[in-house]
């Protein structure tokens, strides 16, 4: 390490708004104390947003399937193609699914499955077209780049035809499922039917090129290294630099239960490390205009605790998830929930579109939670 990299030097450059070196990135991320980072962090983020606003999204994360090829040692959710509990719905099913989560709200679907090697382009041009056609208030944000790549090959087309017969169909938004961690270590570790860490990327650059914009998250608490998580961030900063194409940065931990990773990794973070990790991206990713604070993943009070640490949005209400629920993770909150929990915070909470245009401000007095 670097003997002149410290806290105060850093803080001195962020301020000049200079960007942070890989060096200065990874102090950050083992040796700097975790308050003053997260002030420093709270900093950029409010020179960034110098509103005291705070961003949901009323979502819905339903799956179309649950068939997998890839056998990822972190998914307690998938199953062989195959197997007695295996499922893919129909489009006319999911399209209805996505109009019963319309009617309580939803505006943006996040749709995923596992990588099925039996699925045609036809089938997923379907679910856009009619998604667009028959619930036109919603946003489909569908399919993580596994599974663009999957379809792909399954279709015989390049990744750039696939993502444009999703444009012409009506899709404007991908998810960043499938990232990990952008390590090919990690990932001949953990799935190494997946792809690389450059496919992932790939995926992403020529969405971005044909004017989609995505999400770029992270699963860490597993086999990566700290080292290994700064080189995640900072593939995600050079490809932001070259494309522009990237809405927000959303990290969660990993949830051993039901995986076969479960008896190898010994211990799974807490919230000291996810408030960490959250407040290094903001400081890092300076290309990035929105950190997501993960209260279904780490929990409502750490979810909150993140807003002090860089976070501008609070995610999705999520009215439906099956992948974490597997691992036995499952957490709830109603919309009205989500507002006090913001406003608990000290924040004004306010509605979004999938693209973090902002659709309502509710400034009233904050419900007492208990």
């Amino acid at each position: 390490m670097n003997d002149t990299v410290s806290l105060s030097s850093i803080r001195s450059k962020v301020e000049a708004g200079g960007r942070l070196t890989p060096a200065e990135g990874l102090h950050l991320l083992t040796e700097a104390p975790l308050v003053p980072l997260g002030q420093l962090a709270q900093r950029e983020r409010f020179r960034r947003h110098p509103e005291p606003v705070v961003t949901y999204v009323v979502d819905t994360n339903p799956n179309y399937t649950n068939v997998c090829e890839t056998d990822c040692l972190f998914c307690a959710f998938y199953r062989k193609p195959g197997d007695p509990d295996a499922y893919l719905y129909t489009v006319e099913e999911m399209v209805e699914r996505i109009r019963q989560h319309a009617q309580l709200g939803a505006t943006t679907v996040l749709l995923q499955g596992g990588n099925h090697p039996g699925l045609t382009l036809d089938y997923h041009v379907a679910l856009v077209r009619e998604c667009r056609r028959q619930v036109p208030g919603v946003t489909p944000h569908f399919f993580s780049p596994p599974e663009i790549r999957t379809l792909a090959r399954v279709s015989g087309r390049t990744v750039r035809e696939v993502l444009q017969a999703l444009w012409d169909a009506g899709q404007r938004t991908l998810p960043g499922g499938g990232a990990e961690i952008l390590s090919n270590r990690v990932k001949r570790r953990i799935s190494p039917k997946k792809g690389t860490a450059e496919d992932w990327l790939e995926v992403m650059r020529e969405a971005h090129r044909i004017g989609f914009r995505s999400t770029a998250t992270m699963m860490y608490g597993h086999v990566e290294t700290d080292a290994e998580v700064l080189e995640h961030l900072d593939r995600l900063r050079s490809l932001q630099d070259e494309t522009r194409g990237f809405t927000a940065f959303v990290p969660w931990c990993f949830k051993p239960a039901n995986t076969w990773l479960e008896p190898k990794v010994q211990h799974v973070p807490g919230p000291n490390r996810y408030l960490r990790i959250l407040a290094v991206a903001r400081l890092y990713l300076d290309n990035f205009d929105h950190v997501q604070a993960s209260w279904f993943s780490e929990g409502k009070k750490t979810g909150q605790v993140a807003l002090h640490f860089g976070a501008d949005d609070f995610g999705g209400t999520i009215l439906e998830e099956s992948v974490l629920a597997s691992a036995e993770h499952i957490n709830r909150a109603s919309v009205e929930e989500i507002r006090d929990l913001i406003r608990e915070s000290g924040f004004i909470p306010a509605q979004r579109t999938t693209e973090y245009q902002i659709l309502q401000r509710f400034e009233e007095a904050p419900v007492r939670l208990r």
